[in-house]
């Protein structure tokens, strides 16, 4: 997916676009996930649709679910989105800057060889 340590870096023109792609991937998961999570508070806990928004989001941020469930499904779902959320937060941001700690490495790579 990136460019080999044998190869120059990345011109900065792609280097963006590439940073850009990255940034796309990490909004789409966020995203579908932000879906899955207002779903399921929809499906469950019959909150409206504002109120979904507001739990899943809550919780996709890391900051914890609003309204507090109050039917088994309800529980058991939150507590597996809650888990669920956790996770694609971290990869999120893994996904989002992989392409610069790359970079970063390269660059350090190259100014070794000499």
């Amino acid at each position: 997916m990136f460019e080999h340590r044998t190869k120059p870096l990345l011109h900065p023109h792609l280097f963006a676009w590439r940073v850009l792609r990255h940034l796309g991937i990490a909004l789409l998961m966020l995203g579908v996930s932000l879906a899955i999570g207002m779903a399921g508070y929809m499906v469950f806990e019959a909150l409206p649709l504002v109120d979904a928004f507001l739990n899943a989001a809550m919780l996709l941020g890391g900051m914890g679910p609003v309204h507090l469930p109050k039917t088994d499904a309800g529980k058991v779902f939150a507590g597996s989105y809650a888990l669920y959320a956790g996770l694609i937060f971290l990869v999120s941001v893994a996904v989002f800057l992989s392409p610069l700690v790359h970079r970063a490495f390269h660059q350090f790579h190259l100014e070794g060889k000499d």
